[in-house]
Formats: structure tokens, sequence, C-alpha cells
């Protein structure tokens, strides 16, 4: 699967193979019980974060692995965006350190 990840007017298509969407459940449910207790996103504290808020956080951590050019990371983070949320083809990732304004696209 391919999840295109978009930084202002750059592009950059993370390919996530099949065997990694479905190997890092682990990973990806020790990701969301630490979210479960809740997540500073920019200004806002949330204490419950939704699928789609865990998506923003997330993409926030896909944006730190490509500016550091850590592509296994990269894809990692991208799986689990794709695990979450199986219909995203794109998430725009806000770059003003305002995470509730990253927004995906659903094919």
């Amino acid at each position: 699967m391919k999840l295109n990840v978009v930084v202002g007017e750059e592009s950059h298509p993370v390919e996530v193979p099949e065997d990694v969407l479905t190997g890092a459940g682990e990973m990806f449910d020790k990701m969301d019980r630490d979210m479960d207790r809740g997540w500073q996103m920019g200004r806002f504290w949330v204490d419950s974060p939704t699928v789609e808020q865990r998506c923003q956080i997330v993409a926030d951590r896909l944006l730190t692995a490509l500016s550091n050019d850590n592509a296994n990371m990269a894809t990692m983070m991208a799986a689990y965006i794709l695990s979450r949320m199986p219909n995203a083809t794109a998430v725009f990732v806000a770059t003003n350190g305002e995470i509730v304004e990253t927004e995906f696209e659903r094919g």
C-alpha cells in the first residue's frame, strides 16, 4: 500500500509493504496504549484521542522521520496510519506546530 505524505508543496509517497502492515500490530497497539493516557496536540491537551487524532499525532512523527531521512520510521508511521485509517490515500501534514490541522484524504 502507498500513503502520499504532503508537506507544504512537496509530496513524499511512502510505500508500505503488506507484511509490515500486518506484522506490526503489537507495536501499533502499544502506541495506542501510550495515547490512551492523553496527548498534547499543539496548544491543546486531548484526554482521549479519537482515531483521527491518533493518526494526526502519528503523522507528526512521520514528518519528523521524513525530516531526519529515517525511511524505516517513516514506513512504520505510514503503516500505523493505514492500519487505523485503511481508506487513507494521503495525509497533508501541518508544519506550523498545530497537529490538529493535519488532514487526510480518503479514497
